[in-house]
């Protein structure tokens, strides 16, 4: 069987989600997806995610069709094979998979010239069914901005020793942190940066136990829009002080030229969503992400009721005696 029909075969097998978690906010169990021996079920940016081995399937295979996975333990000489037998100069995405990418940022910076069309990058792209969240280890980010001015996409995953500082980055679209915990100093860096052309921003902010000890007040830059006017889709998502999150969302500057905003994954409760409805107007929005609450039945009722015109998830509601954020650990 062909590289690709065989892939056909194994998607077909477990249906990935196809919507692209860059574009809108989906539930965290249906990103990405590996099958047994370890082949990815889902894309990447719009692209099939391919262990450097296609290389053997394809006869000069189009680099630009592909994003080309790396393994964290091999980081270096894996790149060093790739841009050998490929034309790194066509490379659109690159995805770090396994549980410690902390030194991927200077590897990859290292090498910026080789890859001067790198568009999209996801550091710790490995499923949490083989490592949980809190095992990923992440470094400083900041030298990807800096070397690759022209990156359009960065998603990660996983918070331990994650660091990032105030950069200007004329490019930059979509920035997602999947994490059990998100620090604070990195909301606080991200509050600081320059991103004029971010389109979709998603934190899963998590709880401390992990790490997760960012509040409102560092998401200062974020909520008031200063530093990124091309922002549309919001997503302060997985946070145990959902509610705080609601409350400081209702009176928001950015909020007004959002066309998308989720606050799911989390502990919000009526409280929460009691802010939400009396703060600014949500009718404008096309898309209100709410799935995994812990709202009662009238609370769930008022907001579809407030806003008919919005198309609102309020899937997955949680037994209120306990409340817990969809991802930590």
């Amino acid at each position: 069987m062909a590289y690709d029909e065989d892939l056909e075969a194994l998607n077909a097998e477990t249906p990935a989600d196809l919507r692209d978690p860059g574009e809108v906010f989906i539930p965290a169990d249906s990103v990405y997806r590996w099958d047994a021996v370890g082949a990815h079920r889902e894309t990447y940016a719009g692209l099939p995610v391919a262990e450097p081995d296609v290389i053997d399937h394809h006869h000069n295979p189009d680099p630009a069709r592909f994003a080309w996975s790396l393994s964290d333990g091999d980081l270096l000489p894996e790149l060093r094979d790739l841009l050998r037998r490929v034309d790194g100069s066509q490379i659109q995405a690159l995805v770090v998979t396994g549980s410690d990418a902390h030194k991927a940022p200077e590897v990859l910076a290292a090498h910026a010239h080789r890859l001067p069309r790198l568009r999209s990058l996801f550091l710790g792209f490995i499923e949490p069914e083989y490592c949980e969240i809190s095992w990923i280890r992440q470094g400083d980010i900041t030298p990807v901005l800096e070397a690759f001015p022209r990156l359009e996409r960065l998603d990660v995953r996983g918070s331990e020793g994650l660091l990032l500082r105030p950069v200007r980055h004329e490019h930059l679209t979509v920035l997602r942190f999947e994490t059990g915990g998100l620090p604070g100093h990195v909301v606080r860096a991200l509050s600081a940066c320059e991103l004029p052309a971010l389109e979709h921003v998603e934190l899963w902010l998590g709880v401390a136990n992990y790490g997760g000890d960012a509040t409102v007040g560092d998401l200062e830059g974020i909520l008031s829009g200063a530093g990124l006017p091309a922002l549309r889709r919001l997503g302060l998502r997985d946070s145990e002080i959902q509610d705080d999150m609601a409350a400081a969302v209702a009176t928001a500057p950015v909020v007004a030229r959002l066309e998308a905003l989720s606050l799911s994954m989390g502990m919000l409760s009526d409280t929460g969503a009691e802010a939400l409805l009396d703060g600014q107007p949500l009718t404008h929005l096309r898309h209100l992400d709410l799935h995994h609450h812990f709202l009662s039945e009238g609370m769930a009722a008022r907001i579809r009721s407030a806003l008919p015109g919005v198309d609102v998830d309020l899937s997955e509601p949680q037994p209120r005696d306990e409340r817990y954020v969809a991802v930590s650990e």
